[in-house]
């Protein structure tokens, strides 16, 4: 239903604009305010349009809003700030909408291939990096990950679909060091930039180029991209909020791009949840307990925190991790051979956790293995249809 609603506004905007100023705008950025009580979207295309225009945000801003005729659902248009405008959907006919639609009939399946599996399949696709535009590649495992949805549901299982979002990793950790480090930009011109360019994400395609290009000229440079790393994973903090900001801008952009192939999610896990909910610190201290992980105190992996390997005798040894010949398996103290220089690393010397060691608390957590102290509810990590 928000999504249903999201395209009507975007369609009455553009006819709008077609009919006012003249003007077509392909794509209309559609956001979600920060707070519940300034509406269920908010339309930053004021600052697109003030050049074309050659008028103020805030004075475009205040003629669509008084001239724009609401769409059926909607209540009147309001402007905030230096040209926002948000829109506010007629709470309880969305809400006698969404219990209508909650209480029809599910159509039955039968026939070859009919489901035989009772509960939930979590199916998760797309992950891509929140640091720049979608490319081909990413469209191609979207729309693998879409049709296999569709065929489960089609042989009848009940799906839920994610898109785990690694908002916390080095992709956006570089971004963040080119908004800052490159260009000076303060949060306030970030977000300024982002509300004037409904392309945000390839232009954060272009400014990660750059960034490795300068990491390139002088290794001491990456010092930059471990402080930022650093800050992000640890959050509360000025270059956090960069981050979230930048990432949630692009991911926006990703879900326009999905929104078109008809592609649609019902979970947005971000992977910043896994730390600020402390899934990984008990995930962490669990590994170890349980003897999966253990600190390497030499070789390169030196002051890292590496996983054990399957010894050489192991039935469920997989080939292809087998160690090589002479290699240390195991706890460093059973073993006198040297280090596993081939272990997996899991959180690295200077403290930062690998996407893996995320990946692992949160399947942990939805197994559900990760004992907490008291477990949160699905949507507390979950950020369904933004």
């Amino acid at each position: 239903m928000y999504l249903e609603k999201q395209r009507l506004l975007a369609a009455h905007i553009r006819e709008f604009l077609r009919d006012k100023y003249q003007l077509e705008l392909q794509n209309v950025v559609i956001e979600q305010p920060p707070k519940v009580e300034l509406g269920e979207y908010a339309l930053p295309l004021s600052f697109e349009l003030a050049k074309r225009l050659r008028k103020p945000p805030r004075k475009i801003a205040e003629e669509i809003a008084t001239e724009f005729p609401v769409p059926e659902g909607f209540e009147e248009l309001e402007v905030a700030g230096a040209g926002y405008i948000n829109a506010r959907l007629k709470r309880d006919v969305a809400a006698r909408e969404m219990l209508r639609s909650g209480s029809e009939p599910q159509t039955d399946h039968h026939g070859e291939g009919a489901a035989d599996v009772s509960g939930k399949i979590l199916v998760e696709h797309t992950s891509i990096n929140p640091n720049k535009a979608a490319h081909i590649g990413h469209l191609r495992n979207a729309i693998l990950g879409d049709t296999f949805v569709r065929l489960l549901r089609a042989a009848g299982h009940t799906v839920d679909v994610q898109n785990y979002i690694d908002n916390t990793g080095v992709q956006v950790a570089d971004v963040v060091v080119g908004f800052v480090r490159l260009e000076c930009q303060s949060r306030y011109e970030i977000a300024e930039l982002i509300a004037r360019t409904p392309r945000f994400d390839y232009y954060c395609w272009d400014l990660y180029a750059r960034v490795s290009q300068w990491y390139e000229q002088d290794k001491a440079h990456l010092q930059a991209r471990m402080e930022t790393l650093h800050a992000i994973e640890q959050g509360g903090n000025a270059l956090a909020e960069v981050a979230d900001m930048i990432s949630t801008a692009v991911l926006r952009r990703h879900l326009e791009t999905m929104d078109r192939l008809g592609i649609e999610y019902d979970f947005l896990p971000r992977e910043s949840e896994i730390l600020r909910l402390h899934f990984w610190d008990l995930a962490f201290q669990q590994l170890k307990e349980k003897g999966v992980l253990y600190s390497e105190n030499e070789g390169k992996n030196k002051g890292c925190w590496v996983m054990r390997r399957p010894s050489a005798g192991s039935k469920s040894m997989n080939p292809i991790l087998a160690p090589k010949e002479g290699a240390r398996v195991g706890h460093p103290e059973q073993q006198a051979t040297g280090p596993d220089e081939d272990a997996k690393v899991i959180v690295r010397s200077n403290g930062t956790v690998g996407y893996v060691g995320k990946d692992i608390a949160y399947h942990l957590w939805l197994s559900p293995v990760l004992s907490l102290p008291q477990r949160p509810r699905r949507l507390d990590l979950c950020r369904a249809r933004t």
